[in-house]
Protein backbone atom coordinates (compact mmCIF):
# COMPACT_ATOMS: atom_id res chain seq x y z
CA UNK A 1 0.00 0.00 0.00
CA UNK A 2 1.74 3.58 -0.78
CA UNK A 3 1.65 5.31 2.33
CA UNK A 4 -0.97 4.26 3.76
CA UNK A 5 -3.34 5.98 1.57
CA UNK A 6 -4.76 3.05 -0.23
CA UNK A 7 -7.93 2.92 1.97
CA UNK A 8 -8.81 6.02 0.33
CA UNK A 9 -9.25 4.64 -3.21
CA UNK A 10 -9.26 0.59 -2.84
CA UNK A 11 -11.27 -1.63 -0.41
CA UNK A 12 -9.32 -4.82 0.74
CA UNK A 13 -11.65 -7.91 -0.30
CA UNK A 14 -15.04 -8.50 -2.53
CA UNK A 15 -17.12 -8.60 1.43
CA UNK A 16 -16.19 -4.80 2.33
CA UNK A 17 -16.82 -4.20 -1.40
CA UNK A 18 -20.10 -5.84 -1.23
CA UNK A 19 -20.80 -4.03 2.13
CA UNK A 20 -19.71 -0.02 0.10
CA UNK A 21 -22.01 -1.02 -2.54
CA UNK A 22 -24.81 -1.79 -0.51
CA UNK A 23 -24.65 1.40 1.56
CA UNK A 24 -24.27 3.31 -1.40
CA UNK A 25 -27.50 1.64 -3.04
CA UNK A 26 -29.15 2.99 -0.06
CA UNK A 27 -28.34 6.38 -1.11
CA UNK A 28 -29.87 6.06 -4.67
CA UNK A 29 -26.10 5.14 -6.12
CA UNK A 30 -25.04 2.28 -7.92
CA UNK A 31 -21.48 0.75 -8.12
CA UNK A 32 -19.20 -0.35 -10.52
CA UNK A 33 -16.86 -3.39 -9.19
CA UNK A 34 -13.57 -4.11 -10.13
CA UNK A 35 -10.93 -6.58 -8.66
CA UNK A 36 -7.76 -5.11 -9.11
CA UNK A 37 -4.88 -7.01 -10.59
CA UNK A 38 -4.25 -5.17 -13.99
CA UNK A 39 -1.05 -6.01 -15.70
CA UNK A 40 -1.13 -9.88 -14.76
CA UNK A 41 1.97 -11.41 -16.27
CA UNK A 42 1.43 -15.21 -15.53
CA UNK A 43 -1.36 -17.70 -15.75
CA UNK A 44 -1.67 -18.05 -11.97
CA UNK A 45 -2.68 -14.37 -11.92
CA UNK A 46 -5.07 -14.34 -14.59
CA UNK A 47 -6.73 -17.46 -13.36
CA UNK A 48 -7.40 -15.33 -9.99
CA UNK A 49 -8.33 -12.72 -11.85
CA UNK A 50 -11.47 -14.59 -13.70
CA UNK A 51 -12.16 -16.29 -10.35
CA UNK A 52 -12.31 -12.53 -8.84
CA UNK A 53 -14.39 -11.24 -11.93
CA UNK A 54 -16.81 -13.96 -11.57
CA UNK A 55 -17.01 -13.72 -8.02
CA UNK A 56 -18.53 -9.88 -8.49
CA UNK A 57 -21.31 -11.51 -11.15
CA UNK A 58 -22.63 -13.98 -8.05
CA UNK A 59 -22.54 -11.53 -5.36
CA UNK A 60 -24.41 -9.00 -7.94
CA UNK A 61 -27.05 -11.76 -8.37
CA UNK A 62 -26.92 -13.28 -5.27
CA UNK A 63 -27.42 -10.11 -3.01
CA UNK A 64 -29.63 -8.13 -5.59
CA UNK A 65 -27.25 -5.28 -5.98
CA UNK A 66 -27.58 -2.42 -8.43
CA UNK A 67 -24.40 -3.29 -9.42
CA UNK A 68 -22.02 -3.75 -12.28
CA UNK A 69 -18.62 -5.63 -12.73
CA UNK A 70 -15.96 -4.00 -14.61
CA UNK A 71 -12.43 -5.57 -15.72
CA UNK A 72 -9.63 -4.43 -17.53
CA UNK A 73 -7.78 -6.54 -20.69
CA UNK A 74 -4.42 -6.55 -18.97
CA UNK A 75 -5.92 -8.42 -16.11
CA UNK A 76 -7.29 -11.07 -18.28
CA UNK A 77 -4.21 -11.57 -19.43
CA UNK A 78 -3.59 -9.44 -22.45
CA UNK A 79 0.27 -9.11 -21.70
CA UNK A 80 0.24 -12.94 -22.04
CA UNK A 81 -2.09 -13.34 -25.62
CA UNK A 82 -4.32 -11.15 -26.45
CA UNK A 83 -6.72 -13.41 -28.33
CA UNK A 84 -6.95 -15.87 -25.00
CA UNK A 85 -8.16 -12.30 -23.00
CA UNK A 86 -10.61 -11.59 -25.77
CA UNK A 87 -11.88 -14.89 -25.71
CA UNK A 88 -12.09 -14.14 -21.51
CA UNK A 89 -13.44 -11.04 -21.15
CA UNK A 90 -16.16 -12.49 -23.45
CA UNK A 91 -17.15 -15.76 -21.33
CA UNK A 92 -17.48 -13.48 -18.40
CA UNK A 93 -19.66 -11.08 -20.23
CA UNK A 94 -21.70 -14.19 -21.38
CA UNK A 95 -21.56 -15.24 -17.93
CA UNK A 96 -23.08 -11.42 -16.56
CA UNK A 97 -25.07 -11.48 -19.11
CA UNK A 98 -27.09 -14.70 -17.68
CA UNK A 99 -27.61 -13.97 -15.03
CA UNK A 100 -28.55 -10.57 -15.35
CA UNK A 101 -25.37 -8.53 -14.20
CA UNK A 102 -24.35 -5.15 -15.80
CA UNK A 103 -21.03 -5.25 -17.81
CA UNK A 104 -18.19 -3.00 -18.54
CA UNK A 105 -14.66 -2.89 -19.65
CA UNK A 106 -12.24 -0.22 -18.44
CA UNK A 107 -10.11 1.54 -20.88
CA UNK A 108 -5.84 1.12 -20.48
CA UNK A 109 -2.81 3.09 -22.10
CA UNK A 110 -2.33 3.49 -25.69
CA UNK A 111 -1.16 -0.16 -26.87
CA UNK A 112 -4.22 -1.83 -25.48
CA UNK A 113 -6.44 0.64 -26.98
CA UNK A 114 -7.52 -0.64 -30.61
CA UNK A 115 -7.54 -5.00 -28.68
CA UNK A 116 -10.06 -3.33 -25.94
CA UNK A 117 -12.33 -1.94 -28.48
CA UNK A 118 -12.61 -4.55 -30.87
CA UNK A 119 -12.86 -7.44 -27.63
CA UNK A 120 -16.14 -4.56 -27.13
CA UNK A 121 -17.24 -4.82 -30.71
CA UNK A 122 -17.00 -8.44 -30.32
CA UNK A 123 -19.17 -9.07 -27.25
CA UNK A 124 -21.65 -6.67 -28.88
CA UNK A 125 -21.71 -8.82 -32.10
CA UNK A 126 -22.42 -11.39 -29.33
CA UNK A 127 -25.47 -9.59 -28.33
CA UNK A 128 -23.60 -9.07 -25.37
CA UNK A 129 -24.61 -5.62 -23.93
CA UNK A 130 -21.54 -3.90 -23.01
CA UNK A 131 -20.45 -0.10 -21.65
CA UNK A 132 -16.99 0.49 -22.69
CA UNK A 133 -14.44 3.85 -21.58
CA UNK A 134 -12.96 6.11 -24.07
CA UNK A 135 -10.30 8.48 -22.91
CA UNK A 136 -11.24 12.16 -24.29
CA UNK A 137 -7.20 12.72 -24.42
CA UNK A 138 -7.11 10.16 -27.87
CA UNK A 139 -7.17 11.78 -31.41
CA UNK A 140 -8.33 8.21 -32.30
CA UNK A 141 -11.58 8.49 -29.99
CA UNK A 142 -14.08 10.24 -31.79
CA UNK A 143 -13.97 7.26 -34.23
CA UNK A 144 -13.58 4.86 -31.89
CA UNK A 145 -16.96 6.29 -29.83
CA UNK A 146 -18.99 6.54 -33.92
CA UNK A 147 -17.93 2.79 -34.14
CA UNK A 148 -19.18 1.63 -30.46
CA UNK A 149 -21.99 3.49 -31.00
CA UNK A 150 -23.08 1.68 -34.22
CA UNK A 151 -22.58 -1.73 -32.36
CA UNK A 152 -25.17 -0.55 -29.20
CA UNK A 153 -22.04 0.02 -26.94
CA UNK A 154 -22.97 2.09 -24.03
CA UNK A 155 -19.67 4.85 -23.48
CA UNK A 156 -18.32 5.48 -20.47
CA UNK A 157 -16.14 9.00 -21.22
CA UNK A 158 -13.29 9.74 -19.23
CA UNK A 159 -10.28 12.50 -19.42
CA UNK A 160 -8.42 9.48 -19.56
CA UNK A 161 -5.95 9.44 -16.69
CA UNK A 162 -3.10 7.76 -19.30
CA UNK A 163 -1.09 9.33 -21.75
CA UNK A 164 -2.50 10.53 -24.73
CA UNK A 165 -2.15 13.09 -27.31
CA UNK A 166 -2.83 15.96 -25.80
CA UNK A 167 -2.37 16.35 -21.99
CA UNK A 168 -3.52 20.61 -21.86
CA UNK A 169 -6.05 20.36 -19.41
CA UNK A 170 -8.09 22.86 -21.54
CA UNK A 171 -7.83 20.99 -24.76
CA UNK A 172 -8.97 17.77 -22.77
CA UNK A 173 -11.73 19.44 -21.33
CA UNK A 174 -12.68 20.65 -24.49
CA UNK A 175 -12.28 17.63 -26.36
CA UNK A 176 -14.65 15.96 -23.39
CA UNK A 177 -17.25 18.32 -24.05
CA UNK A 178 -17.79 17.48 -28.01
CA UNK A 179 -17.84 14.08 -27.63
CA UNK A 180 -20.24 14.19 -25.26
CA UNK A 181 -22.44 16.84 -26.65
CA UNK A 182 -22.55 14.40 -29.81
CA UNK A 183 -23.86 11.50 -28.02
CA UNK A 184 -26.42 13.85 -26.05
CA UNK A 185 -27.74 15.18 -29.11
CA UNK A 186 -28.91 11.98 -30.33
CA UNK A 187 -30.34 11.59 -26.83
CA UNK A 188 -28.13 8.12 -26.52
CA UNK A 189 -27.52 6.81 -22.80
CA UNK A 190 -23.87 8.02 -21.94
CA UNK A 191 -21.58 7.12 -19.05
CA UNK A 192 -19.60 10.56 -17.81
CA UNK A 193 -16.56 9.55 -15.79
CA UNK A 194 -16.08 12.89 -14.24
CA UNK A 195 -15.01 15.17 -11.43
CA UNK A 196 -14.64 18.20 -13.31
CA UNK A 197 -16.98 20.66 -11.09
CA UNK A 198 -17.23 22.57 -14.67
CA UNK A 199 -18.22 19.23 -16.75
CA UNK A 200 -20.19 17.93 -14.01
CA UNK A 201 -22.33 21.41 -14.13
CA UNK A 202 -22.65 21.23 -18.00
CA UNK A 203 -24.03 17.72 -18.19
CA UNK A 204 -26.32 17.74 -15.76
CA UNK A 205 -28.34 20.79 -17.63
CA UNK A 206 -29.24 17.33 -20.00
CA UNK A 207 -33.16 17.60 -19.59
CA UNK A 208 -32.74 14.26 -21.18
CA UNK A 209 -31.35 12.66 -18.02
CA UNK A 210 -29.50 10.34 -20.10
CA UNK A 211 -26.11 10.85 -18.68
CA UNK A 212 -25.08 8.90 -15.56
CA UNK A 213 -22.18 10.55 -13.75
CA UNK A 214 -19.58 8.01 -12.86
CA UNK A 215 -17.41 9.02 -9.75
CA UNK A 216 -14.47 7.32 -7.98
CA UNK A 217 -14.52 5.97 -4.91
CA UNK A 218 -12.88 8.68 -2.31
CA UNK A 219 -13.59 11.28 -4.77
CA UNK A 220 -17.07 14.14 -4.91
CA UNK A 221 -18.79 12.31 -2.14
CA UNK A 222 -20.98 15.43 -1.72
CA UNK A 223 -21.36 15.91 -5.49
CA UNK A 224 -22.60 12.17 -5.86
CA UNK A 225 -24.96 12.76 -2.89
CA UNK A 226 -26.44 15.91 -4.43
CA UNK A 227 -27.12 14.59 -7.52
CA UNK A 228 -28.81 11.38 -6.27
CA UNK A 229 -30.71 13.12 -4.36
CA UNK A 230 -31.81 15.23 -7.30
CA UNK A 231 -33.02 12.03 -8.92
CA UNK A 232 -30.11 11.87 -11.49
CA UNK A 233 -28.41 8.68 -11.89
CA UNK A 234 -25.40 8.41 -10.08
CA UNK A 235 -22.51 5.64 -10.48
CA UNK A 236 -19.69 4.80 -8.08
CA UNK A 237 -16.35 2.82 -8.95
CA UNK A 238 -14.89 0.34 -6.28
CA UNK A 239 -12.12 -1.45 -6.47
CA UNK A 240 -10.85 -3.85 -4.39
CA UNK A 241 -8.23 -6.30 -3.85
CA UNK A 242 -4.62 -6.33 -2.59
CA UNK A 243 -3.06 -5.74 -5.59
CA UNK A 244 -3.45 -1.66 -4.90
CA UNK A 245 -0.38 -0.25 -6.34
CA UNK A 246 -0.58 0.93 -9.33
CA UNK A 247 -4.42 2.13 -9.17
CA UNK A 248 -3.49 4.18 -5.93
CA UNK A 249 -0.53 6.00 -7.30
CA UNK A 250 -2.64 7.21 -10.64
CA UNK A 251 -5.03 8.48 -8.49
CA UNK A 252 -3.13 10.24 -6.15
CA UNK A 253 -0.81 11.56 -9.49
CA UNK A 254 -4.42 12.73 -10.90
CA UNK A 255 -4.59 15.10 -7.50
CA UNK A 256 -1.39 16.13 -7.87
CA UNK A 257 -1.85 17.25 -11.76
CA UNK A 258 -4.75 19.36 -10.27
CA UNK A 259 -3.50 20.56 -7.76
CA UNK A 260 -0.62 21.89 -10.02
CA UNK A 261 -3.37 23.49 -12.45
CA UNK A 262 -4.61 25.25 -9.41
CA UNK A 263 -7.96 23.24 -9.74
CA UNK A 264 -9.57 20.95 -7.27
CA UNK A 265 -12.48 18.03 -8.11
CA UNK A 266 -15.95 18.32 -7.13
CA UNK A 267 -16.11 17.98 -4.05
Amino acid sequence: MIGGRADRWTLPDLDAAVRRCRAQNARGIRCILAALGEYARSERQVRENLEHSSAIVAAIDEQGLDASLTVKMTALGALIDRDTARDSLLRLARGARSRGVGFEVDMEGRGFVAMTVDAAVTCAREGVPVTLALQANLDRTPGDLERILRHGIRPRLVKGVYPGDTDDPDEVRERFRRLAAGVLDRRIPLSAGTHDPDLVAWLAQDAHETVEFAFLMGLSDETKLRLAGEGRAVAEYVPFGEQADVYVARREKYLAKLAAEGRAPAP
